[in-house]
């Protein structure tokens, strides 16, 4: 029975009792904690980044689940043994190679969708690598002000979510920008110019939205343990109305090539409590979008990458963690170290997921 009809025998008027449910509840009021833009309970994204996956099969490289002598598919071998439920996958404009393309995402994105994998779309609005040390605007966007970056932003994000629309893909969340904690697309997009900057996110967010108004916005930034750099970021894109659903982080608990990441715990500890500040401060959610340690440390990894979950969980507003090419062989493409996968078999680290 509907509670309007119910409510209704009883000679109750459901217009009678909606101003109790808003009297005495002040939580929304002005000057109260802003309320989390994303109420409804999801499933905890329990994710990998798997970008290199096709440049990786296409030389050769094999997948085996755990004690199978016989090769598979790495995103299956991982969801059936690990888990994982929930896919990331970068895209670059124009790539000196294939890999990172629109198309090269279509085909992994095709792959992930079949297996039943949330996806995530990462755009890195360059022609390459997008991170602290490297915000490039594309070659093709060289001469563009700032109003035709946002068209070609708003352009590139519309081409893409509209091919995974036609074949029925719609992705649970998209990065406008990827570790932006210096800005993007230099030097017009630099956190120096936080207007610009916000122009750009705004550009992206509008354009996801127009495809699909359900699907998820974050803005990532990197080293989640510090909290200097979100509110130098997120405090700046606020004055000038910036729009994003998430604030995505990274967190990445040693050298690249160190095989002794003793500082895991106080560096997640620190995590931890920036992102209950920035959730009082912003009223956002928070996407640990990146994660990664020694390939050498599955036992380590496993401890830490349950710890980080179980702690997340209970905050109530962390909606998932991802690990960063957890396919990888040791030192691939000129030496990543923190995949979790030796001789082809993932090692226990991912063994935090499987819960």
């Amino acid at each position: 029975m509907k509670i309007t009809k119910f409510l209704q025998t009883l000679g109750i008027s459901i217009l009678t009792i909606l101003p109790l449910s808003a009297c005495g509840n002040d939580e929304n009021e002005p000057g109260n904690k802003p309320v989390d833009p994303d109420p409804i309970v999801t499933e905890f994204a329990k994710g990998v980044d798997m970008s290199w996956l096709t440049k990786m099969e296409s030389e050769g490289l094999k997948f085996y689940a755990p004690g199978s002598s016989t090769a598979g598919d790495a995103m299956q071998i991982l969801r059936d043994s690990k888990g994982v439920n929930s896919m990331r996958l970068r895209v670059w404009v124009n790539p000196a190679d294939k890999w990172d393309n629109i198309e090269d995402v279509m085909v992994k994105a095709r792959r992930a969708h079949a297996l039943g994998l949330k996806l995530m779309i990462d755009f890195h609005f360059s022609d390459t690598w997008a991170d602290p040390g490297h915000q490039e605007t594309p070659a093709a966007w060289k001469n563009l002000d700032l109003a035709g970056l946002q068209t070609a932003v708003a352009d590139h994000v519309t081409d893409m979510l509209t091919k995974l629309k036609n074949e029925g893909i719609t992705p649970e969340w998209v990065q406008i920008g990827n570790e932006i904690t210096p800005g993007m697309l230099h030097p017009l997009g630099n956190i120096d110019k936080p207007e610009n900057l916000a122009k750009l996110i705004n550009a992206g967010y509008d354009a996801v939205k127009a495809v699909n108004p359900n699907i998820k916005v974050i803005v990532h930034l990197d080293r989640g343990e510090d909290a200097w750099r979100y509110n130098n970021v997120f405090g700046k894109i606020k004055n000038y109305g910036a729009k994003y659903d998430i604030i995505g982080m990274s967190l990445y608990p040693e050298n690249p090539s160190s095989e002794n990441p003793s500082n895991w715990k106080s560096m997640t500890d620190q995590c931890l409590t920036n992102i209950k500040t920035l959730h009082k401060t912003y009223g956002k959610p928070i996407m640990i979008c990146e994660v990664g340690m020694h390939y050498s440390q599955g036992a380590m990894a496993k401890e830490w990458l349950t710890y980080l979950r179980n702690e997340s969980e209970k905050l109530g507003y962390v909606d998932g963690i991802f690990y960063w090419e957890p396919q990888a062989p040791a030192g691939y493409n000129n030496g990543y170290f923190k995949g979790c996968f030796i001789n082809g078999a993932p090692t226990e680290a991912l063994d935090a997921f499987k819960h």
